[in-house]
């Protein structure tokens, strides 16, 4: 939770993330790992375009703006877009996949 773009509010808990960029990275337009978070709730606005595979793990993600809820757990698949300002509860610690995009880069 170190990306101060991302304007990261922790909720509950002490939520932990861990990664790797696999391909990207900064001023890039594409980048893609993966991630890992241990359970809690936080408050983020995404970076780029993501589309995203849960491998273990669960949460639900609400957007803000719109109030749509999404939840994920292994095998299921997500897209979150650019700007969106979104609240995770990572409800069992998250491992995913994921490839984003951002057309001026990150």
């Amino acid at each position: 939770m170190d990306n101060p773009d991302s304007h990261y509010v922790i909720r509950k808990g002490n939520p932990q993330t861990f990664g790797r960029l696999d391909q990207g990275g900064p001023g890039q337009t594409t980048r893609a790992g993966i991630w890992r978070c241990t359970a809690g709730v936080f408050d983020c606005t995404e970076q780029g375009d993501e589309l995203m595979t849960v491998l273990e793990g669960h949460c639900r993600i609400t957007n803000l703006a719109n109030g749509q809820v999404q939840e994920a757990g292994p095998g299921e698949t997500l897209l979150l877009r650019d700007g969106s300002r979104v609240t995770w509860e990572v409800t069992k610690d998250v491992t995913k996949v994921f490839f984003g995009h951002k057309p001026g880069g990150y």
